[in-house]
């Protein structure tokens, strides 16, 4: 549909509940969750061993056919974590799989589809035993593009992007744009510019929410009940 035919209320008490399964049922998964979460259909969020942590303000945007799956999985007891920093977005169907360690900074962006493991999950003559793994730390501020595989033991310098259907195998410098299979630079970013980031867009909306709120009342004013019906059992061209 081209347009949310819900009445507010209705609109309102599905975030509510997403709210609330965030708080009650999500987020006992992680080892550490920070504040002001913003999660979309959480429970699409599939949350597999442990430890994993997640830094404040974080958006996860997870659907019925591209759910979100962290998990860890390591064959040696106490090993394997992923740590995800804060105001980062993951995207539906983003996938990371740990047995060492992954790291992602503050800021991350990781587009839809993209998969991020330090691990073959197999090795090349045994394919009984997971193979080798080893860590992978993406720094601040860094784009990860749609469909995007990030392979183990890399690194991604602060701000870089790496292009979408790219194929990490080895470290990406800062400030840079990488593209391909293998990836390679395609582009130096100006690291004099300003950045914005966001944290930044955060910091600028302190009261997002509210904001947020206001915007769906006046958008969803004219729906109504009947006519959300209409629209689900009778849909015309244009809904």
């Amino acid at each position: 549909m081209r347009k949310d035919h819900r009445p507010y209320a209705v609109k309102k008490a599905h975030l509510r509940f997403e709210r609330w399964y965030t708080q009650n049922r999500l987020r006992h998964h992680f080892e550490s969750f920070g504040r002001g979460a913003t999660v979309l259909r959480p429970w699409y969020v599939e949350v597999f061993g442990g430890p994993i942590h997640i830094g404040d303000y974080p958006t996860l945007i997870a659907s019925p056919d591209r759910r979100i799956r962290l998990s860890v999985w390591s064959t040696q007891p106490g090993k394997g974590e992923i740590r995800i920093g804060s105001y980062c977005l993951i995207s539906p169907g983003v996938r990371i799989g740990a047995s060492a360690c992954i790291t992602i900074g503050d800021n991350c962006m990781i587009a839809s589809g993209a998969y991020i493991t330090d691990c073959d999950w197999h090795g090349i003559y045994d394919r009984v035993a997971p193979g080798e793994s080893r860590p992978v730390t993406i720094a601040d501020n860094v784009w990860i593009g749609d469909g995007a595989i990030v392979c183990k033991g890399v690194s991604i310098g602060a701000n870089s992007i790496v292009g979408a259907g790219a194929v990490v195998t080895r470290s990406i410098e800062p400030n840079v744009i990488a593209a391909g299979n293998p990836a390679q630079i395609v582009r130096r970013l100006d690291p004099d510019h300003p950045m914005r980031t966001r944290g930044d867009w955060f910091r600028e909306h302190p009261d997002l929410g509210r904001e947020l709120e206001i915007w769906d009342r006046c958008v969803m004013q004219q729906n109504s009940f009947r006519g959300w019906l209409r629209s689900l059992l009778f849909p015309k061209r244009g809904d």
